[in-house]
């Protein structure tokens, strides 16, 4: 159930909050949740349907019909999975604490209660759930740092047990290692609650501070259930609220809890500050003003060819998935937990932040941002920037703290680069080419040794040797090595243009010819950029269809997926096969050949297909504006328009992948706005297909408008493009050109502008 939905003409004068449905993404692999979430708030209370496998990722699947209860924290359409601290559940009567593991069954614990959609709603900063098991409705909303529960029993249904609260300290996201787990209850009304993890993060200490509306007892069931392959450390804690004066249970209770990777004292400093008094409606009025306020950077004026309600559901729900994460991570003193697993104090007024996908939320994400939030680009830079001075090396996906060491690239480079080129330059320009420089080359030493040795050789992946030593990565020395080599050489462009901007002449020139190294992995003879061995071998049998995840020459794709990745030298690209003709040729074929993936192990990743064009990983997202730098915009615009109208829809099953923490919905929000930016670090935008008549960005300059003419569903095609008045001879604009703001006016019609 979507909260507080009306038809509109517009979305100009509406509270934008009825456009976000938080559900969409839920089903199949979107692997987003619908918590009750600030914007880039450090806790995301809500409902856990499941725990173990690829689609638990944030907790949360819309094909389950129980939950779990309701933890503190998640992630939200990433491809790995961790987190869900402090689970807490409502109970009417004594639960049942029989272990269940991962084999025996990886979605529901045994004390789950069975749900319907029917009864579960959800809203930006709200969710609620009637609990069929317990007999209850739960709400949940948050602050940045807290979460606030309204519980209401049905009264009629209370037994001689009573009423009380479940909170389990070893229930967790994918099977974590809990190492440690600990509790106190300074009073009747209040529990503190530690406990450390080993997962995807490897070192996560977390801290709650619950304080409840009605008195408890508590009783601590520990436990180690031991199976063949591990050793499971289980502490629940069952909370029972003490009678009335006239004997009965408490039937309505409330509780308000925050999170602190710092110590006991942060979380209680976090509560105090963000809820000082019982105040549940107060603190949902407040996240929904806040979230009306995040989601007003861009109003939509006119629809023009978007069917309504359905179109701005998608879209206004895409820029708040984009508004998630990167997620604060300080408590309300400032200090934080460092790279090297110490407490840091920070600045209040400069707040540090956690969860960077960069390989994902570099394409588009970052971008969107640029436009509307420059300032948020700059604290993850500075936040970045200090992560790399605690731990030696800037992350490539930072957990908590801690180095997942996931994915490939450098793409810190792609994220200051892009503001450097843009002119945004609130942090340590000299710092942020001396973190992406040390993330180019292959140097182990003056990591933080709290690094597990184990995540060594994929913070500091020997390709990187490789790549500086000989000029291509090989792939008898490393797995995924077309994937690593093309994205090294479009970091080392991204660095040349930082080195550029500071006058380091010197690193320029070098990381300029480095960023021609795409060229080592094109293979004339099949028209695919194509593994080489160590000693300039091809590699053998090959087939641009096949896929073995994260084990073969590419990253979550193949050949056909890859061989377009050359974002800063499309022209470059374009000579490989041998000019203009031989490359459309190729490149038409990629979105007509058959949708076969073939191997062993093909990756979960590569969906949304057309053709072999797979929308659903973001290999592919820059891919068709390719034929806007070589003349055919048109088919730029005719693949926007179908990618919007046929993989993004309005409900669960809404996205063709994983939602990778804002990167889909972020690409959906900038194409139905009317342009996108295929090469982060070249400040430049393509004209895509808009979707509106006309939208306002407010941007720190200015509002800039994109208006666009004789729009319709059938007038997909863009017939001329005018910027504050002057006719564009090009599709493409300088970021610096609408800086101040301004009026985008694209003009559409039917038929292709073959000129």
């Amino acid at each position: 159930m979507l909260l507080a939905l009306g038809a509109a003409a517009t979305a100009g004068a509406q509270d934008l909050c009825r456009y976000v449905d938080p559900f969409i993404g839920t089903g199949d692999h979107g692997h987003t949740h619908p918590a009750a979430v600030v914007p880039h708030g450090m806790v995301q209370p809500g409902p856990d349907t499941r725990h173990h496998g690829w689609d638990a990722c944030s907790g949360y699947h819309h094909d389950d019909r129980t939950v779990n209860g309701f933890s503190q924290t998640r992630l939200s359409g990433t491809g790995c999975g961790d987190m869900g601290d402090f689970l807490i559940m409502p109970l009417n009567q004594a639960p049942n604490l029989v272990h269940a593991g991962e084999k025996e069954n990886k979605y529901r614990c045994p004390w789950a209660s069975p749900f319907s959609h029917e009864r579960e709603a959800a809203a930006p900063g709200y969710y609620s759930v009637w609990l069929d098991r317990y007999a209850a409705n739960v709400e949940i909303t948050a602050t940045q740092r807290t979460a606030a529960y309204r519980v209401a029993f049905d009264a009629d249904q209370i037994g001689e047990w009573g009423t009380g609260l479940l909170v389990d300290l070893d229930y967790n996201n994918q099977n974590q290692y809990v190492l440690q787990m600990d509790y106190e209850t300074p009073d009747d009304h209040t529990l503190l609650a530690f406990r450390r993890t080993l997962g995807w993060a490897y070192n996560q200490p977390i801290y709650m501070a619950l304080e409840l509306s009605e008195p408890f007892d508590v009783e601590c069931v520990r436990d180690t259930v031991r199976t063949a392959d591990r050793v499971y450390p289980c502490c629940k804690l069952i909370l029972r609220f003490r009678p009335k004066a006239d004997g009965t249970a408490p039937a309505k209770v409330e509780a308000k809890l925050a999170i602190s990777y710092v110590d006991y004292d942060g979380a209680v400093k976090n509560l105090a500050a963000e809820q000082p008094a019982w105040d549940f409606d107060g603190v949902r009025s407040r996240a929904h003003a806040l979230w009306n306020k995040t989601l007003g950077k861009i109003r939509v004026n006119q629809l023009g060819n978007a069917a309504a309600d359905s179109t701005l559901r998608i879209f206004y729900t895409g820029l708040y998935h984009a508004a998630l994460a990167p997620t604060l991570f300080c408590d309300v003193d400032g200090r934080h937990l460092g790279m090297d697993i110490k407490i840091h104090q920070g600045n209040v007024s400069d707040p540090m932040y956690t969860v960077f996908s960069l390989w994902d939320t570099h394409r588009a994400l970052h971008p969107l941002v640029s436009l509307i939030a420059p300032e948020m680009n700059e604290a993850y830079i500075r936040s970045l920037i200090t992560k790399g001075d605690e731990g030696g090396i800037v992350p490539k996906w930072e957990l908590t703290g801690n180095y997942t060491a996931c994915m490939i690239g450098y793409h810190f480079a792609s994220l200051a680069a892009d503001m450097m080129t843009k002119g945004f330059t609130n942090f340590d320009r000299h710092a942020a080419l001396r973190h992406s420089i040390r993330s180019a080359v292959y140097d182990t030493a003056g990591i933080t040794p709290r690094l597990p040795k184990w995540k060594m050789n994929d913070l500091m992946p020997i390709a990187r040797y490789w790549n500086n030593r000989i000029g291509y990565v090989p792939f008898d020395k490393s797995s995924e090595s077309v994937a690593k080599g093309l994205e090294y050489a479009y970091n080392d462009f991204c660095i040349a243009e930082m080195a550029k901007l500071l006058g380091d002449e010197a690193t320029e020139k070098t990381y300029r010819e480095k960023a021609k190294a795409y060229r080592n992995y094109f293979d004339a003879s099949v028209g695919f950029m194509r593994g080489k061995d160590s000693r300039g071998n091809w590699r053998q049998d090959f087939d641009p269809t096949s896929s073995s995840h994260r084990m073969d020459d590419y990253t979550e794709g193949n050949a056909w997926q890859w061989t377009w990745f050359v974002p800063h030298d499309p022209q470059g690209l374009v000579s490989l096969f041998g000019g203009r003709k031989q490359f459309l040729a190729k490149l038409d074929s990629l979105f007509v050949a058959p949708s076969v993936l073939t191997g062993d192990n093909v990756s979960p990743d590569i969906t949304g297909l057309i053709g072999q064009y797979a929308h659903g990983n973001e290999p592919s997202h820059a891919t068709i504006y390719l034929y806007s730098y070589v003349g055919e915009g048109w088919k730029t615009q005719a693949l926007a328009d179908s990618i919007m109208r046929s993989l993004y829809f309005d409900g669960p099953r809404g996205l063709s992948g994983n939602e990778d923490c804002g990167q889909m919905s972020a690409w959906y929000v900038l194409n139905a706005i009317g342009f996108y930016q295929p090469c982060p670090g070249k400040p430049e935008y393509c004209i895509a297909r808009p979707l509106f008549g006309e939208v306002a960005l407010q941007m720190p300059g200015g509002t800039l408008t994109v208006r666009t003419l004789n729009n319709a569903p059938q007038n997909k095609y863009v017939q001329s493009v005018r910027l504050n008045g002057k006719k564009l001879k090009t599709l493409f604009f300088q970021h610096q050109d609408i800086r101040s703001g301004g009026l985008l006016e694209i003009e559409m019609g039917p038929k292709p502008k073959r000129k």
